[in-house]
């Protein structure tokens, strides 16, 4: 199957809220029951992240596969980390958001990879038992830096990609 990754669009909204709807229920089922909260990431967020052209969907047979936010820039929730370090500090982009349809298996890494071409360093984080994104992101090269805080204040692990 050929996958393609471009913008997502506003019209598209209601299907990448029960993608996200559907993800938030394979999490629950599968070891990793908190990390996004009912209604995660909210309507309102995916549309300014729409509008703003960070977010982005992985197309392949007519129909979203994932979908995925990156976000060049500084990230609040990144300025304090503990038991760690940033390996440095120079503009970066922040995957946030990752969900799959389920469909097409390694598309998480694919998500990551075409984040890694963009051009800057890349940092991401994520709830500790969620161990399908921690596989992905050190299968894709990145390395654990320590603990961050979201903005509800739950701990999650930070993780960095140099530029490639």
């Amino acid at each position: 199957m050929e996958l393609t990754v471009r913008a997502a669009t506003t019209a598209e909204l209601p299907e990448l809220m029960q993608l996200y709807t559907n993800a938030r229920a394979f999490m629950q089922t599968h070891g990793n029951p908190t990390q996004w909260h009912a209604g995660y990431p909210g309507e309102a967020r995916l549309a300014a992240e729409i509008e703003r052209g960070v977010c982005h969907v992985v197309m392949g047979e007519g129909a979203i596969q994932a979908v995925f936010c990156l976000i060049p820039g500084d990230d609040p929730t990144y300025h304090h980390i503990e038991d760690g370090a940033w390996p440095e500090d120079v503009p970066y982009a922040t995957i946030h958001r990752l969900a799959s349809a389920g469909h097409v298996g390694g598309i998480g890494r694919l998500c990551v990879q075409w984040c890694l071409q963009q051009g800057l360093p890349v940092r991401a984080d994520t709830h500790a038992d969620n161990t399908y994104m921690q596989h992905t992101l050190e299968a894709c090269g990145f390395v654990r830096c320590g603990t961050i805080y979201t903005e509800d204040g739950t701990p999650r692990w930070a993780y960095y990609h140099y530029a490639i």
